[in-house]
């Protein structure tokens, strides 16, 4: 039997994913953060970008895209509270690239500091987002 940690995925609006996993890897501000069970405790804020999870005895890992947040890591618990989150199968490649084309619109208009900093974080979420979605079309043509 496998060591597993308890992973919930939360975002504002529901509950993502609730569940063991072997594994996890996320995006920290910091860089890239890997956690396995009884990793040391942690709180740290996350950036937009993928959530792995190594699932008991499946091949293929669990994807969930993340907007921002934050990672709170226990001994036996891994909690993500997530701005937005969406598992990667559910993500919609032409809403991310209508959101790119409003975010550049937006950062070519820039009016304010306030302004360019809001579409530059919208840029890193859907730059991040279009990154998920070319991996997750390339593993499921793989299959």
């Amino acid at each position: 039997m496998s060591m597993t940690v308890r992973v919930d995925v939360v975002s504002a609006e529901e509950l993502i994913f609730t569940g063991a996993a072997e594994f996890v890897a996320l995006p920290g501000v910091a860089g890239e953060l890997g956690i396995y069970p009884r990793h040391t405790p942690l709180l740290t804020q996350i950036k937009p970008g993928a959530v792995r999870l190594k699932l008991p005895g499946q091949e293929q890992e669990e994807v969930i895209f993340v907007q921002g947040g934050f990672l709170e890591v226990q001994p036996n618990q891994v909690t993500v509270l997530a701005d937005t989150a969406i598992r990667a199968k559910d993500l919609d490649e032409k809403a991310a690239m209508e959101a790119k084309q409003k975010a550049e619109e937006a950062l070519a208009n820039r009016s304010s500091h306030e302004d360019i900093a809001r579409a530059e974080a919208e840029l890193a979420a859907v730059a991040a987002q279009m990154n998920i979605l070319q991996k997750y079309k390339n593993r499921a043509t793989a299959r």
